[in-house]
């Protein structure tokens, strides 16, 4: 029996057939193609399933192949990934620029990873009722002209006071499934509640203390939309690291770098200070934003480092 799964609590997944969910199990390892994991099934994935005697309740044997994934490295193991979600459509990142602010850094990271398997990215920037002052306007128009002529769909929102947030999100949403992303505190599950009427995810005030969003969802889960398509909510993220990637390959997943790849003096150029570099000429030139470049060289040494 054929279904996907919807819902992850450590040792047990929500399994959607179609007519019903049933509560299934791992029998053995699965071994994942040389990848480390933490969770071996993820949310999204589509999984064969026997029935157990009880007729309730089901044992996974086999993981169908994945169109794609959103991963990071694991905070808890060294050397290990975690798999966010798994075969999406899209990828929706929700941004605030306080309580909690997400940096562009955060940003850049997350892109990256969905731009490895061409996942489309879109910005949400929410608690727009909150922004206010000079350096909230400059931060949002940053949003719009960093991001917006990369191909990132750019929305604006109050997640918590909007009452047409339905007719906003839904030319996004319909028939497709969308991971939605972010720090814990963004307003993820704000959002959700106003989109799936069964959803009911709890929802906590900021921490006074921190100016950081305390966790409420504690496991991936997919809801369905009333229109065609899905939602895979995420706990949030405190941080996003990105898995091994090869000095010469991180500029692939930058858009405006990718479009001079090949230009360089040099085949192996890490776009650093080699001479004949088109990625530093284009940087001067005004083409690729200082934040994004700063991005870049912030990934790149943080690989190095682990290395």
């Amino acid at each position: 029996m054929k279904g996907r799964v919807i819902k992850s609590t450590g040792s047990w997944y929500d399994v959607d057939t179609g007519d019903t969910v049933i509560s299934s199990r791992l029998k053995g390892k699965f071994k994942q193609a040389g990848l480390k994991l933490t969770n071996p099934i993820a949310v999204g994935d589509w999984v064969e399933i026997d029935l157990e005697s009880n007729q309730e309740t089901a044992v996974i044997k086999d993981i169908l192949p994945r169109q794609n994934y959103v991963i990071r490295k694991s905070t808890r193991k060294q050397h290990f990934s975690h798999i966010i979600a798994s075969n999406v459509d899209q990828a929706m990142l929700m941004i605030t620029m306080k309580r909690p602010r997400t940096s562009f850094g955060f940003i850049d990271r997350f892109l990256v990873s969905i731009e490895s398997f061409r996942i489309p990215g879109i910005l949400v920037i929410n608690k727009m009722d909150q922004m206010e002052g000079e350096d909230a306007e400059e931060w949002r128009q940053d949003i719009h002209e960093i991001y917006e002529p990369l191909g990132y769909k750019v929305i604006e929102t109050s997640a918590l006071n909007d009452s047409e947030l339905e007719k906003t999100f839904e030319p996004y949403l319909k028939g497709k499934t969308t991971l939605i992303a972010g720090h814990s505190g963004v307003g993820k599950s704000t959002l959700l509640n106003s989109l799936v009427e069964k959803a009911n995810q709890a929802t906590q005030e900021i921490s006074d203390y921190t100016t950081k969003g305390l966790h409420t969802t504690t496991f991936a889960e997919l809801f369905h939309l009333e229109y065609e398509g899905s939602l895979i909510d995420t706990p949030g993220i405190k941080e996003f690291g990105i898995l091994d990637v090869e000095d010469t390959e991180l500029s692939h997943y930058f858009p405006e770098m990718r479009e001079y790849l090949g230009q360089c003096k040099y085949n192996d150029c890490k776009h650093i200070n080699e001479p004949g570099c088109i990625i530093i000429q284009k940087l001067e030139e005004g083409y690729i934003h200082p934040y994004r470049y700063q991005s870049y060289l912030n990934i790149l040494n943080e690989e190095d480092s682990h290395r």
